[in-house]
């Protein structure tokens, strides 16, 4: 088992892809090819196959910010886009189809494989959707980059975002382009955070308006691995998960991992599912469909464990679900306690364009004593008027 590194930043710890949000990623013992599809538990359990006679998520695009994809891998093969690479890694493919570490090649996988043969190799939530890989890693000028990865993706028009990766600090750059995202109509789907490294669900999926993701069990039981929070929307599979893995290094293709970034990886499949059943509902109708028709575990209703359910993807693309109120669809600021440093133009006082609250009561009173007195006026009128 080896135990992927903690990346930091001068600001704030980053928990990359790479690092805690796969606590465990271990090459799969060598198996023969249809053996993967057999140990991938999950699909089993999220009945893949019925879904699949609905929908297998073509027309949709993931982007995906983790290691970068092997493009290459039989399991992917013509599923993988021309991305982006912000690595400057000497030697490698500057779009992203290239990945040494293996993990967003297993997060790939995940959302879009397509196995190969005859029902042989690795099998993912959403098999005819396209990955959009960006290659992200930390520097010691900067930290991150992925918040430029982020806003790249946002660019290219995806509907969905996967982001196996986390950091335990609010950040006001990566707020920023999480919201640009969700006013592009995306749905952005995070990882919770895992255990031991993580005490609380991370950033962005602690962001309001984000898909953050928990996991569970082979039982369908909250995986210990997996933080718990208010923040949490979903739970999804987590645990002795198999999936596409790198062939660098003398890797087999293939590794099972646990932790909140498989559940991630499921769940942004599970969107994809969704997007392409109903392409024409808006990111939080999307996320509404997904959460109303999770099944409920743990305490009756939302909870920190498995936030509104296991998903149910079957049942999302099935059942009927009433739509948001309209309100509800409209983009505005999902935090109001958050403020932008420095103030607003055209300030009052210099509060961010806040009325102050004394102002704010003066005028209260003022229109209660002017209504006040027109009512008093009006009672006079008429009593001169019923003496006459």
């Amino acid at each position: 088992m080896n135990r992927r590194p903690t990346r930091h930043r001068t600001s704030r710890v980053i928990v990359a892809a790479v690092a805690a949000l796969a606590t465990t990623f271990v090459a799969a013992p060598p198996a023969q090819a249809d053996e993967i599809r057999d140990q991938q538990w999950h699909l089993g359990f999220l009945n893949i196959a019925e879904a699949h006679r609905i929908t297998k998520g073509a027309g949709v695009t993931v982007a995906m910010v983790d290691t970068g994809v092997d493009a290459g891998h039989p399991d992917l093969i013509g599923s993988v886009l021309s991305g982006n690479d912000l690595t400057n890694a000497k030697g490698d493919l500057p779009d992203g189809r290239t990945d040494i570490d293996g993990h967003g090649t297993a997060m790939a996988g995940l959302i879009a494989a397509h196995g190969h043969g005859n029902g042989a190799g690795a099998l993912g939530i959403a098999p005819q959707a396209k990955i959009l890989p960006i290659r992200h890693g930390v520097t010691s000028r900067t930290g991150s980059d992925a918040e430029a990865a982020i806003r790249w993706a946002t660019s290219q028009g995806v509907k969905v975002i996967s982001l196996s990766l986390g950091a335990a600090d609010d950040d006001v750059e990566m707020r920023e382009v999480i919201q640009a995202a969700q006013r592009a109509d995306i749905v952005v789907v995070a990882a919770a955070g895992n255990r031991p490294d993580d005490k609380k669900v991370i950033y962005p999926a602690a962001y309001p308006g984000v898909l953050a993701v928990g996991g569970v069990d082979r039982n369908g039981r909250h995986a210990e691995i997996s933080v718990t929070g208010p923040e949490v929307v979903l739970a999804a599979p987590a645990v002795d998960i198999m999936t596409t893995g790198t062939r660098a290094n003398g890797g087999n293709g293939y590794h099972l991992g646990r932790g909140t970034s498989d559940a991630t990886a499921i769940v942004a499949g599970a969107v994809a599912l969704v997007r392409a059943k109903y392409p024409h509902l808006k990111a939080p109708e999307v996320i509404h469909r997904l959460t109303a028709t999770a099944t409920d575990k743990g305490a009756p209703g939302r909870d920190d464990q498995y936030g509104y359910g296991i998903v149910n993807i079957v049942k999302a693309l099935t059942a009927d679900v009433p739509p948001l109120p309209e309100a509800s669809l409209v983009p505005a600021n999902p935090n109001p306690t958050f403020q932008v440093p420095g103030p607003a133009p055209n300030a009052i006082d210099g509060q961010n364009g806040q009325w102050p609250v004394g102002v704010i009561a003066a005028i209260g009173v003022g229109c209660l004593l002017l209504v006040g007195a027109v009512i008093a006026v009006a009672v006079l009128l008429l009593r001169r008027r019923s003496r006459t």
